[in-house]
């Protein structure tokens, strides 16, 4: 059986049809799924990013605990230390809380950051400047007493409970 040329181009025309057809189909199946995936994916994103956020938080509440002058008095205090060595001490542990926690900054706000650095920043002023105004016979404990007093007479130099209400804060809009 011999197609005439017409018949032919009928018959490539249908088939081109029916390939088209076949291929738009494919096409549109796989982009739905691929929605469908998608949306899979994204519902357990947010919560993943959220469940992040939140353990940020929660590590920069404590490290807000951990350096804050009386906390950090109770726990390196070491009699016999020289005021020097204890300011060393002191300023050295600040240092290192804040340095390991530094990755924290990229889950949080930038005020939320920005108040813990402040923090770290207003704590090593403290100590230094109460240190410097120290006789230098003086000892640490003298030195931890001071910054102590120097406590109890301005609260408000301390921004840790300031700190941690921000921090706490913006934990409880993500446990909305």
């Amino acid at each position: 059986m011999s197609l005439s040329y017409p018949e032919l181009l009928i018959q490539i025309g249908f088939a081109t049809l029916v390939g088209g057809a076949l291929v738009f189909l494919l096409w549109k199946q796989r982009k739905q799924a691929k929605q469908l995936q998608q949306k899979q994916v994204n519902p357990e994103k947010p919560q993943h990013s959220a469940q992040l956020q939140l353990q940020a938080y929660e590590r920069l509440i404590l490290l807000t605990e951990r350096i804050a002058l009386p906390n950090l008095i109770n726990r390196v205090n070491q009699p016999g230390l020289s005021v020097k060595e204890m300011q060393a001490l002191l300023t050295q542990n600040i240092r290192q809380e804040f340095d390991y926690n530094i990755t924290q900054q990229i889950y949080v706000s930038n005020e939320a950051w920005e108040a813990v650095r402040n923090l770290k920043d207003q704590n090593l002023l403290i100590i230094n400047q109460v240190a410097s105004f120290m006789p230098p016979d003086a000892s640490g404990s003298d030195l931890n007493k001071s910054i102590l007093e120097m406590l109890v007479q301005s609260p408000k130099a301390s921004l840790h409970t300031v700190v941690s209400e921000v921090l706490s804060y913006e934990a409880k809009k993500l446990m909305k």
